[in-house]
């Protein structure tokens, strides 16, 4: 199973050891939810001042947020689904703030590199359709994120 991931740290401040860690939990949870290989998402890390900027133009709210997804799969009012027999499957967009995954680790008591983890695995499970709209989704989706986080040994402390 290979996810094709293309990554875009605006900050400057991830290592090599924090993409690899993204990068083997996003392919674990893509084999975990049976996504097809090949499958195309890009992870873009950002800091708070620029996923302010994104929360407020695509969703209105005026504050820094820690991960917004945007799925590719989901069909807005009028538009065409494109589909190809050799067309690989693109999944989306995860925009992940650097500066909130380190707040929220130390808030948290836990390892930057767990929240890191955590922060892309739920833009994740957002761009595969699950939601947390409701207390029934909401249970789902973060059951399944913390099945998958201890499946793969980033549980949390």
């Amino acid at each position: 199973m290979s996810l094709n991931i293309d990554f875009l740290d605006e900050t400057g401040e991830l290592s090599e050891r924090d993409l690899e860690l993204v990068q083997r939990l996003l392919n674990f949870a893509a084999e975990s939810e049976k996504v097809e290989s090949e499958s195309e998402l890009s992870v873009t890390f950002v800091d708070n001042d620029r996923i302010k900027e994104i929360n407020k133009e695509y969703r209105n709210k005026d504050s820094a947020t820690d991960v917004i997804s945007f799925a590719m799969e989901e069909m807005g009012e009028g538009e065409l689904s494109i589909v190809g027999a050799d067309l690989p499957r693109i999944l989306g967009d995860i925009i992940i703030s650097v500066s909130k995954a380190r707040e929220q680790a130390e808030e948290y008591g836990h390892s930057y590199q767990r929240e890191l983890g955590f922060l892309a695995l739920h833009g994740f499970l957002h761009l595969l359709g699950y939601d947390h709209m409701n207390e029934s989704d909401e249970k789902i989706m973060f059951g399944r994120q913390k099945e998958i986080l201890d499946a793969y040994g980033l549980k949390r402390l």
